[in-house]
């Protein structure tokens, strides 16, 4: 019923010239402006190709993350990621790269030896090392960062009785090893850097062997997985399990029989749920230690888990950057995971190097930013966030499309990463905000939504920043998208329970800026389900404000039909009450409002399905007894087709459920008692009648169906 079929979305009035003018002057108010590091090009650009609103909520549910839920049928989950904090940083980083060709080393202390003996815990990584170095004299253990390389390396010469242990410092030369290896039993070269200048290859290795084998020394290097090997055989490092390392750290401080009490603990089977890296296991057994001699309450034990997530963040965004970039590029990898989580790994890899290119620009202004084609690893990337890939079907608007993703193991990551970035790195602002303002202006759903989803985040570590940086200017533009991103972030906003935002959406609505009213519109249609009284009476008090504006009443009715859609139980008799009559000074306006937001409602089909959404709701309230909605839809129903203005879409309407019909049994029985409520005058009957006779398919053929339902409507009426 709604007038609007198919048109294109037009910026509200003042907010867009009409065609063959000079846009007026840009007179918005300063907060109104670009924010700092946005281009401004925002306020210049035309409004896009206008999305159906309720297409427009389905891209929000699909491709939103797991932090808000669901809104369908009123399923709205918050969960937010609270604040945490700790006191241990985490520092990931190696030492700089330098150009060095001679070796310095010196001498591990034997107190350090024996201590990680002490509760040291085998693998089967481990044990195909042990393997190696006993038949090769030397081995080169390949891991991430922070996986117990270093310990595991001690304990593979310490096994072997290869002591004392001289350790060499991480940047020389691989072409100086075999001449720096004298006669002593053990050599440890741990994360030994190379680069594509100065890989580690085989040539070296067979030198060190053969030096080796002489006097029976062993030798063991550790490199990252990104390390430039060539064809040198190495060990994947994997470290044991993190129940097995909890527990082989709490036998040696307090013994066995205290550990099967402490097992037990809930906190305990929390941490073991989630993903550890040996160092934050480590700790925690010593908490656990603390807590058995009753120096620790379990509360502050429970908390453990959640501030070793956050000095595990912070020891990523704070481990020092090397000369190549790979740290800075790593870092910007990490926060696009963050945004991009269980979300298709391409897209995270692709978009996190834009952000790269945006920090560079901030680190380095003067010089052109530079991304590396190729030698980032996806499983080294992974390893670095502590996260997982697998291959599953992912939405699209041609419907799944195999992808392989990514997802943090920690699903509570992406919000302690983002709050971290965003309130402890305040340099990094301007470049994220740039980022973010490109992800909203991206063509792709998926990208959109979640540059929505991350502002949220953002909003809820520092609302009055993320408003001005990046709410306020998408609010106050001209572009469609960014009015759709406003609402969208602030909906995943008020989820998050972020203090502030009903009071921005009052203001707003009541408010005379037209974009920004529009986006408060929109936010009431999106939430309504979790208050859809409170949501209603707000539409309805801004529909009574009487604006004429063809626009602001399309607005208001859309917003109506996402209520309507989303929560038609409360909204259906109140929408129905409205098209009675027109009796109140406000009558007019309130039953047009009705009529078009009915209308909209009546033009979606069920997920999946071409079935109309509204057909059903008549049909299941015939088959309930105690249910009054037949009536109700009935009655919006004739409302629409005996008034003039909106008797052509309510027309339409009804011929496309008949050609629905035409290909489906059950829109055809659901119809039939309909049609034949809406003829109960003769007037009725003849506008049903002349309706189903002129109805034909896309071809101009007539419907089969018709004569069917013209027996059964005149049967019934």
């Amino acid at each position: 019923m709604s007038q609007e079929e198919a048109k294109p979305e037009r910026a509200p009035k003042g907010e867009r010239p009409e065609k063959g003018e000079k846009p007026e002057p840009d007179t918005a108010k300063t907060d109104e402006s670009p924010s700092e590091g946005g281009s401004g090009k925002e306020h210049d650009q035309e409004p896009e190709e206008r999305q159906p609103a309720w297409a427009a909520r389905r891209d929000l549910i699909d491709h939103a993350p797991d932090f808000i839920g669901s809104l369908v049928s009123r399923d709205q989950l918050g969960v937010t990621g609270g604040h945490v904090a700790g006191d241990v940083n985490f520092h990931l980083g190696t030492q700089s790269f330098g150009a060095r060709s001679r070796s310095v080393s010196g001498q591990v202390r034997p107190e350090d030896i024996e201590q990680v003996a002490a509760f040291f815990q085998s693998c089967p990584s481990f044990d195909a090392a042990l393997e190696r170095l006993r038949d090769d004299h030397v081995v080169v253990l390949r891991g991430s960062r922070g996986t117990g390389r270093r310990s595991a390396a001690l304990m593979l010469l310490h096994r072997l009785g290869a002591r004392p242990i001289q350790s060499f410092d991480p940047g020389t030369a691989p072409t100086a090893l075999p001449d720096a290896l004298e006669d002593s039993p053990g050599f440890l070269l741990h994360d030994l850097s190379t680069s594509r200048s100065r890989p580690l290859l085989e040539p070296h290795v067979l030198g060190m062997r053969e030096k080796l084998q002489r006097h029976g020394g062993r030798f063991v290097i550790t490199v990252d997985t990104s390390a430039f090997l060539g064809e040198v055989p190495c060990v994947l490092w994997e470290p044991p399990p993190v129940a097995d390392v909890l527990r082989a750290h709490v036998r040696a401080l307090v013994g066995s029989e205290a550990w099967e009490r402490l097992r037990l603990l809930a906190s305990v089977e929390d941490f073991l749920r989630r993903t550890h890296q040996p160092g934050e296991t480590k700790t925690f057994a010593e908490q656990l230690a603390a807590h058995h001699r009753g120096e620790l309450d379990e509360g502050k034990l429970a908390d453990f888990a959640r501030s070793a997530l956050a000095d595990r963040v912070s020891g990523w965004l704070t481990s020092p950057e090397k000369e190549r970039g790979d740290e800075l590029r790593d870092k910007a990898f990490l926060i696009a995971l963050a945004v991009f989580d269980k979300a298709p790994y391409a897209i995270a890899a692709e978009l996190g190097d834009s952000l790269f290119v945006e920090l560079q620009r901030t680190a380095n202004p003067d010089e052109p930013p530079v991304i590396p084609i190729f030698g980032s690893s996806t499983a080294s990337r992974l390893e670095l966030a502590h996260a997982v890939g697998s291959t599953q079907d992912e939405v699209t608007e041609w419907g799944p499309v195999s992808q392989y993703r990514a997802e943090f193991q920690d699903t509570r990551t992406p919000s302690v990463l983002l709050h971290e970035v965003w309130t402890v790195h305040p340099s990094a602002r301007p470049a994220l905000v740039r980022w973010i303002q490109q992800l909203a202006k991206d063509g792709r759903p998926l990208v959109r939504t979640r540059a929505a989803a991350a502002t949220a985040l953002l909003a809820e570590a520092d609302l009055p920043s993320a408003m001005a940086h990046l709410v306020e200017p998408w609010a106050g533009g001209r572009s469609y998208n960014g009015w759709l991103t406003a609402a969208n972030t602030l909906s995943l906003a008020s989820l998050l329970e972020v203090r502030g935002v009903s009071r921005i959406l009052h203001s707003w609505c009541i408010g005379e800026h037209p974009s920004r009213r529009w986006t408060a519109i929109r936010v009431y249609g999106l939430l309504g389900p979790m208050q859809p009284v409170e949501a209603l009476d707000a539409l309805l008090d801004t529909v009574r404000l009487e604006n004429d504006e063809e626009e602001e009443v399309n607005q208001l009715a859309e917003a109506t039909q996402l209520l309507l859609l989303a929560a038609h139980e409360p909204v259906l008799p109140r929408l129905a009450s409205l098209a009675q009559g027109n009796q109140t000074p406000h009558g007019d306006a309130l039953y047009d409002h009705a009529l078009r937001a009915f209308g909209l409602a009546c033009e979606e089909s069920e997920e999946g399905t071409d079935r109309p959404l509204v057909l059903k709701w008549f049909a299941d309230a015939r088959s309930s007894p105690d249910s009054n909605e037949d009536d109700l839809v009935a009655g919006l129903w004739r409302a629409g087709l005996r008034n003039r203005a909106h008797t052509d879409s309510a027309r339409g309407t009804l011929q496309e459920w008949v050609r629905v019909a035409e290909r489906d049994t059950y829109t055809e029985q659901a119809l039939t008692p309909l049609l034949a409520a809406l003829a109960d005058t003769e007037t009725d009957r003849q506008r049903i009648d002349h309706l189903l006779r002129t109805a034909h398919d896309a071809g101009g053929r007539p419907l089969h169906v018709t004569h069917r339902l013209r027996a059964a409507v005149a049967a019934q009426s």
